[in-house]
């Protein structure tokens, strides 16, 4: 342990340090001044401690100066005779004075009612002091019918066993599925999750968003998280804890708590010759949650067929999804390929981002939405381009390259989904790999020309006339790249390749790669912020294990005594404060100024204070922090599981 400065009996907090106020002195002898200059006391039979006879009293004077005027007295001065012969005079202004008021007498109930209606007291009006309090039973405004207002935010099991079954998410953006039940969270370990739906916008912080401040006027929420940002993450973290009560979803023998994540009961055996459905699951193995493809009906047949999965999981690559295994179930009551791949929570096909489903009574059509932006879609030319690069590196084709299998898990980003499911599927018709990657061109420039024409693929019935559609709102360049994707080779020897489709758009490619580079610099700012929050958040964890501990080692003034009693104080010092009116001050700069020159350890001397006043230190910060590395360790050496900060 480090020597400190200051002795130990120093450090030692004063036994009885905290005075007693004095108590107050009553003088029964002593005329009360309302019967000086009123005549009378209205508080005379309601507890006012002064004497209301001034005939006694002028009469006990009287005595008291007979008593003393004998043979045996002293002489005395007749100036002294004067002065006490002097009688009290009042100036003209005294009649105009206010009550006097006996303190104890303002806030007490003996007072009636008919006194108070009719004389007005500043003193027994309560001051209001806006604010809340969360343990005070307040009525509700208007009409008292609805009795008290009980809700309390850490209490809301009452609350629970009131609300319905199915809640309705304002943010959610299909509501098909609460007839089936309304999520919930596990409500075990540090993962539990309030019964309501999140309020995010009850998170933001609330405060001015000036533009011209100086570098070192800072706000609140400037600490912290944009509110777009966290309540983006904080919408992910709801939805990949979210499970779904009473689920008739079998429970696997390594995967449980399987959630459909299919935005549509209609079953689709387009793409891959079979019904498929989607899932999120949980591994019983890792714990980490994936997504779990489901193909209805299908017999494996040969064995060799799903170890193709295992070439896939070679691919590492940004726009593309990653297959992580392939098995054979019979739990759904039927013959079921099921393909688990990584999770991305909220993530939505291109169909569902840029066409939507027409209103009720038009059928299955889509309805348009406005045109996609040339730059977003040379964007995704360019991401899907890398995708196919990688791809087509290890010899493989994606062979599923649709707007309906194509997900955006963020702003403009997009990755290949379910590119393994048709090897598996169509394994006994073997067809070249060279043709399979010659068709990837034609599938990716469907996709491109659905997106610029705002059609399914199913619609795009006369390629030319789409093109001619996509080329009086798009340019040149646009129209003749979506032209050389959709046109076959001529011969076997002019066969295209991903490198020289990659070549014609790099200047594209460059765009789109310095647009993800500002994103990940914006997100590496962040990043940043929240890193000195979280040294901050270490800091308190170490304080709060050391202040106010009740008992340590058979002591139970361990935190009250020595270094540890300078920690509570420099704790007051931080939080604690107060302003000259005795209001608490809640100035989030001056505790983070404090809490990082701690975890800095400054020279900077402060002056900490007890609470009774009559203590005081002189420290500097870094003295402060060795004492809070020492209080700390110390509970270390204890612990038995040897685990720390």
């Amino acid at each position: 342990m480090a020597a400190s400065r200051f002795a130990s009996s120093d450090l030692r907090r004063p036994a009885g340090s905290s005075p007693k106020p004095k108590g107050r002195v009553e003088n029964r002898e002593t005329l009360c001044r309302n019967v000086l200059i009123y005549g009378h006391c209205r508080y005379e039979d309601q507890g006012c401690t002064f004497s209301h006879e001034q005939n006694k009293n002028n009469a006990n004077q009287a005595d008291m100066s007979r008593k003393a005027l004998n043979v045996e007295s002293p002489s005395f001065t007749p100036a002294n005779l004067q002065n006490s012969a002097k009688k009290a005079t009042f100036s003209t202004q005294a009649a105009n004075a206010p009550t006097f008021t006996p303190r104890g007498l303002a806030a007490s109930p003996a007072i009636s009612a008919d006194t108070e209606a009719a004389l007005f007291n500043p003193a027994a009006i309560r001051e209001f002091t806006p604010g809340f309090d969360l343990n005070a039973q307040a009525t509700s405004n208007g009409s008292g019918q609805d009795g008290p207002v009980t809700y309390g935010p850490f209490s809301m099991t009452a609350v629970n066993q009131n609300l319905p079954g199915a809640h309705y998410n304002p943010y959610a953006d299909e509501h098909a599925m609460a007839g089936a039940g309304a999520g919930y969270y596990p409500g075990s370990g540090a993962f539990a999750a309030p019964v309501q739906p999140l309020q995010h916008h009850l998170y933001a912080p609330v405060g001015p968003h000036r533009d011209d401040l100086m570098p070192y006027h800072r706000m609140a929420h400037d600490f912290f998280l944009p509110d777009k940002l966290r309540e983006e993450l904080q919408k992910k973290s709801e939805a990949a804890l979210q499970v779904m009560p009473n689920s008739q979803l079998p429970q696997m023998e390594n995967y449980h708590s399987l959630v459909p994540l299919d935005t549509t009961h209609r079953k689709n055996a387009n793409i891959f010759g079979y019904p498929s459905w989607v899932y999120k699951a949980m591994s019983s193995k890792t714990g980490n949650l994936y997504c779990l493809r489901r193909l209805e009906g299908f017999r494996l047949t040969n064995e060799h067929a799903i170890r193709s999965v295992k070439e896939w999981r070679k691919i590492d690559n940004a726009n593309v999804v990653t297959t992580h295994d392939a098995f054979t179930a019979r739990a759904f009551g039927d013959s079921s390929l099921i393909f688990v791949q990584e999770y991305h929570p909220l993530s939505k096909t291109l169909a569902e981002v840029h066409l939507s489903p027409a209103s009720a009574g038009q059928g299955n059509r889509f309805q348009a939405k406005p045109p996609v932006p040339e730059a977003v879609l040379w964007g995704y030319i360019s991401q899907i381009a890398n995708a196919l690069k990688s791809i087509h590196s290890i010899n493989l084709a994606a062979r599923c390259i649709d707007v309906t299998k194509i997900i955006r898990t963020d702003k403009n980003r997009i990755r290949l989904n379910a590119c393994s499911i048709l090897d598996v599927v169509q394994f006994e018709v073997r067809r070249p790999i060279q043709e399979l990657q010659q068709d990837d061109f034609v599938q990716f420039g469907r996709t491109i020309l659905c997106l610029a024409t705002n059609a399914l693929p199913a619609q795009l019935t006369n390629l030319n006339v789409s093109v001619e559609q996509m080329s009086r709102s798009y340019s040149v360049e646009l129209r003749d790249t979506v032209i050389w994707l959709l046109t076959p080779a001529q011969t076997p020897a002019a066969q295209k390749g991903i490198e020289e489709f990659i070549r014609g758009i790099a200047g594209h490619v460059v765009t789109t790669l310095d647009q993800s580079q500002h994103q990940a610099d914006g997100l590496s700012s962040e990043l940043y912020r929240e890193l000195e929050n979280g040294r901050i958040a270490r800091l308190l964890m170490k304080l709060g294990t050391v202040n106010e501990r009740q008992e340590f080692d058979g002591d139970r003034a361990w935190s009250e005594n020595g270094e540890r009693y300078m920690l509570k104080l420099f704790r007051d010092y931080v939080f604690h404060q107060v302003d000259g009116n005795g209001n608490p001050v809640l100035d989030m700069g001056h505790m983070l100024r404090c809490l990082n020159r701690l975890d800095a350890g400054t020279e900077e001397k402060i002056c900490l204070n007890s609470r009774d006043e009559q203590t005081s230190f002189v420290v500097s910060y870094k003295e402060l922090k060795k004492q809070l590395a020492n209080a700390f360790s110390e509970l270390q050496k204890s612990c038995k599981s040897g685990r720390g900060v």
